[in-house]
């Protein structure tokens, strides 16, 4: 089945099903029942398809996208039948994904070229920012990478002892100066850090306030200023971390996030805990940022590098029997 597969295995695959368990019922289920009593895709399916897709927050840029496709398909065929309506979506779908400079990774490896690689990670507070960091940490850790997690969200108590807690927790290092310190100061000097002892991997926090746009931009643009000072062209990644349950709000942070600042890639959290997974689909498309982690449960190790042949095949497994 290819390179991935190896890293694929059984334990991921159910995770991955188990997390999308509850998209899959939402769109398939609500689908089997718009085409019930038809055998040809028509203009009712079609209507009836945009509201499931769009209910599943695919957002409505990318719904319409989708729909035209499909319609497109169907003047070039002439006949489509309401059973293959599920392997033409899944195919439009994985075509979307592809164009989006979504790129399937292996595993979790970074370039042997960039040493340390620097990793940003940005977003508002809740979304599992600093539990990503920790999950991701350990995922490179477990890859045999020395990692150092810096704490440049020096806003909240919480955020600096949750990440030294996470730094203990994966057996990695730590960098921090306290609270209410210069958050660019925290980063300039982790990245130092890396760079004297060896690691590998550097992963920076920031504060996840959604302040004026104006404010972001000027920290951000401040932290990757310090950063590129003391490594030129780093950070090598402004990862933004998304909560999936907050399926529009995601798209209107990743907005605001891609304007303050030049995200690289994304990370969708809490796919476990919504229907609205269709979102990892539409932030994909609008935003053309490649996702490059999901996260489907609350284990350490149920953060998964995002493969969107997987992603797709989990979301469409059994649709035809519901």
């Amino acid at each position: 089945m290819g390179f991935f597969d190896k890293f694929f295995t059984k334990d991921k695959e159910k995770d991955l099903d188990k997390g999308l368990e509850k998209t899959k019922t939402n769109i398939f289920g609500k689908l089997s029942r718009a085409v019930a009593g038809k055998s040809t895709v028509d203009v009712e399916v079609l209507d009836e398809l945009e509201q499931i897709l769009i209910s599943s927050d695919v957002g409505l840029e990318t719904t319409i996208k989708i729909i035209e496709r499909i319609e497109a398909r169907i003047a070039r065929d002439k006949y489509i039948n309401t059973k293959e309506l599920n392997s033409i979506l899944r195919d439009e779908i994985v075509q979307l994904l592809a164009e989006n400079n979504t790129q399937d990774l292996e595993d979790f490896f970074p370039p042997t070229d960039k040493k340390p690689y620097i990793i940003l990670v940005v977003g508002v507070n809740g979304v599992g920012k600093t539990t990503t960091i920790g999950k991701l940490a350990y995922q490179f850790k477990k890859a045999g990478k020395k990692v150092v997690l810096g704490a440049g969200d020096t806003f909240r108590a919480a955020a600096v002892d949750q990440l030294g807690i996470w730094a203990e927790r994966v057996g990695c290092d730590f960098y921090s100066k306290g609270m209410n310190t210069d958050p660019a100061a925290v980063a300039y000097e982790t990245v130092q850090y890396a760079m004297n002892n060896d690691c590998d991997v550097a992963i920076i926090d920031t504060a996840g306030r959604l302040h004026t746009k104006l404010n972001l931009m000027k920290e951000l643009t401040k932290i990757k200023n310090s950063i590129d000072k003391k490594l030129p062209e780093a950070p090598h990644d402004v990862m933004l971390v998304l909560d999936a349950t907050t399926g529009q709000n995601a798209i209107e942070q990743a907005t605001k996030f891609t304007e303050a600042t030049d995200v690289k890639s994304l990370a969708l959290t809490k796919l476990d805990g919504t229907a609205k997974g269709g979102v990892a689909i539409g932030i994909s498309d609008q935003f053309k940022i490649p996702i490059k982690y999901i996260g489907v449960g609350e284990g350490i190790e149920q953060l998964q590098v995002f493969n969107k042949r997987a992603f797709v095949d989990s979301l469409f497994k059994g649709s035809e029997d519901l």
